[in-house]
């Protein structure tokens, strides 16, 4: 594939609710380009861009795949995004890098919980867009009232370009508008086109549609605007460059129509994308920063500015390792060069450029401002990371990828495994932000959090697959702790004869609720003499590690040395920490034990129509709401106090719930008391393993 100027180049990402046909569309305009001489299809695992073997298996996209397309002397870059919200971070990774998204609506149900997501990173990224009315031949289809819901729902700036010749079963090409001509689709493989005139039946609805296409068009051009209010009658080539504006700045945004498995409509879409839509050198220029940050740098996508490429996806490839994937944002990136990773501080070799066609590598010499390509086998460098040179080190803003919200822990199948399932865990957390790994030193348990269980089944069927370590999912063990509402005053006494020197400690311990954990020495007289106060501390302390009733550490308590004996030659150091276990467990028994559960602070962003249903689960879940905070567009903030006990499976409950319009963050905020029936149940099983074992 030849070196194409930043000028011809277009960067397009298709975007959908899971099941619209983005990877049917992509493989009809693959086809019709002449890139692959079959449509591939998601149905029978032959897909070029669903080639991962989960992705074969569910049939759906899992992970974003790439592919170039020369078309009438252009490079157009396409990432094939996943649908499923389980996969949102793909979706906020692509949006970071292309020029344009194109979004996919199903004709039947076109205003869907992921379009409505999709939306939203779009219009935070305020980037260009094109809505592409798919699966035009299904029963039921309707484009004109796709249309209406489209507009009510995202507003009078879409407008169609391009209407259906036909829906239904009679689907059999398209109108358009601003030439004024209809293409029939003559054949099966969707590249011999007919141009027509117009049906006489359509042009009243054709006339229509292009009073609505010339009143969103106009909005982009003040001067085309005046002309327009006044009566003027606006020509062809004045409309072509006012929907060209209008689309390159997102002030208006086109509609058009496809099959994609009848191969209709995929060349209007490679045809739209050149005639309407920004290269990387018409988008605004970015900003990056130098050196501690406060100067900031314009960067525009010029080949000969100062280099900088975000790298927005890592990938593991069977035969050539680890895979880097980056957009050069400015500068051009040369094989076997050196750049520097400004995050990690070193430097990194760059040995053959690949462009990703599915997963197939092309090898090219070079990669100039707004292209995209890959790198095997760089060392340190990972998503988000900028690479430039070193006496320039720019940093671009990162992908804000969204937070993993579904927790679970996972426990080896077989002993032995342990650093396999280490080690494959943390690289699939390197190859993907919206899943991350832990070792919780308390509990000792391996946890996993991912976006849903979807995401979470296929990274555990990865670690098998690609490092052959299986685990079984198990519940997470919550950080509880122990403390006491009550006081008490307690001996413990350690004394042991065997013949020989013995074993002689013996204290006296207040015990008593507290802020934090305090030790007080209040002897006197040296009944307990200087030398062995520090081990009655020390005992303590490893006390407080592992708590009484139910073997959770100590907090929030006040223990004071209050008297005690020795013996001359019997007394050491170990007798009184093991005189102050004693008089410990014997003393927190006394002292009202109480279990204390992790409170965490939980913000929950709803539409207005769910708050009454949210807030009911969350008291069902023991939360309190704290207050509720309206933030525009119909949507609410509900905040609350939560056990966490209660929020492991709450990604799922509120997906459940709100037909997958709701998200949540939370944050740990206090402890607060266990209720008496659940507390009894934990120390009952504490005391039932403790038995086992």
């Amino acid at each position: 594939m030849k070196n194409y100027p930043v000028e011809k180049i277009r960067n397009i990402a298709l975007f959908s609710h899971g099941g619209a046909g983005k990877t049917s569309l992509a493989e009809a305009m693959l086809f019709s380009a002449g890139v692959v001489d079959r449509m591939g299809k998601t149905v029978e695992g032959s897909s070029h861009l669903d080639f991962d073997p989960d992705e074969v298996r569910r049939g759906i996209s899992i992970s974003s795949s790439l592919a170039p397309i020369e078309w009438k002397d252009h490079k157009i870059n396409i990432i094939d995004t996943p649908g499923y919200l389980d996969f949102v971070g793909e979706v906020a990774a692509a949006m970071r890098v292309v020029d344009t998204a194109v979004v996919l609506v199903d004709a039947v149900t076109p205003v869907e919980v992921g379009t409505e997501i999709v939306w939203e990173y779009a219009e935070a990224a305020d980037i260009p867009r094109l809505v592409i009315v798919n699966r035009m031949d299904r029963e039921n289809a309707d484009f004109s009232q796709a249309v209406e819901l489209l507009k009510g729902k995202f507003g009078p700036r879409l407008a169609p370009i391009i209407l259906p010749l036909g829906e239904q079963a009679a689907f059999a090409g398209v109108v358009d508008i601003v030439k004024g001509k209809a293409y029939a689709y003559a054949d099966a493989s969707g590249k011999k086109i007919e141009e027509r005139a117009i049906p006489g039946e359509m042009q009243a609805s054709v006339d229509n549609y292009r009073e609505m296409l010339v009143e969103a068009a106009v909005e982009a051009d003040d001067d085309l605007m005046m002309k327009y209010l006044e009566g003027e009658a606006i020509s062809d080539d004045e409309l072509i460059g006012a929907i060209r504006l209008g689309s390159s700045t997102a002030k208006m945004i086109p509609i058009i129509c496809t099959s994609a498995l009848k191969n209709i409509g995929a060349i209007q879409v490679l045809d739209t994308i050149l005639s309407y839509f920004p290269s990387p050198a018409e988008r605004p220029a970015e900003e990056g920063t130098i050196g501690d940050g406060e100067e900031v740098i314009e960067l525009k996508a010029d080949p000969n500015g100062p280099l900088a490429a975000l790298v927005f996806k890592t990938m593991a490839d069977p035969f050539v390792g680890k895979l880097t994937v980056f957009k050069v944002v400015s500068g051009t990136i040369k094989a076997n060069s050196q750049l520097w990773n400004v995050q990690r501080n070193r430097a990194e070799r760059i040995g053959n450029i690949m462009l990703l066609f599915g997963k197939t590598q092309i090898q090219v010499p070079e990669l100039t401002a707004g292209d995209i390509g890959a790198v095997a086998k760089l060392q340190e460098t990972t998503t988000n990371d900028t690479l430039a040179e070193r006496d320039k080190q720019i940093v671009l803003s990162p992908v804000l990828f969204p937070e993993p919200s579904l927790t679970a822990a996972v426990e080896p199948k077989s002993k032995g495994d342990e650093e396999k399932i280490g080690s494959g865990l943390v690289r699939l957390a390197e190859e993907d932000p919206t899943f991350k790994v832990l070792k919780d030193p308390e509990s000792n348990q391996t946890v996993i959090t991912g976006m849903g269980d979807l995401h979470l089944d296929v990274i555990l069927g990865r670690l098998q697959r690609k490092f052959g370590a299986e685990v079984k999912q198990v519940d997470v063990k919550l950080p509880y702790r122990e403390t006491i509402r009550g006081k008490a005053r307690v001996q413990g006494r350690h004394k042991k004869q065997s013949g020989g020197r013995g074993q002689y400690g013996d204290v006296w311990l207040e015990l008593e609720p507290n802020e934090g954990y305090e030790f007080v020495d209040r002897i006197v007289g040296g009944v307990v003499p200087r030398q062995f106060i520090p081990a009655v501390e020390k005992g303590m302390v490893e006390c407080l590690a592992k708590g009484v009733i139910a073997g959770y550490p100590v907090v929030n308590i006040k223990v004071s040395l209050v008297d005690g004996s020795y013996h001359d030659v019997d007394s050491s150091e170990m007798a009184f920490k093991i005189a102050t276990s004693l008089a410990f467990k014997k003393g927190f028994a006394q002292a009202r034990p109480v279990l204390l559960e992790p409170i965490m602070d939980v913000a929950v962003t709803i539409p207005d129509e769910y708050m009454g249903d949210i807030i009911g689960d969350l008291n069902k879940k023991r939360g309190r709401v704290m207050g509720m905070e309206a933030i525009g567009n119909g949507r609410q903030v509900v905040k609350a106090h939560v056990p966490q006990a209660e929020l492991f499976k709450y990604a799922t409950d509120l997906r459940s719930m709100t037909q997958g319009r709701g998200k949540f963050t939370m944050v740990f905020d206090h402890y607060e008391e266990v209720p008496a029936a659940i507390s009894e149940a934990i120390i009952s099983a504490y005391k039932a393993e403790e038995e086992e074992e």
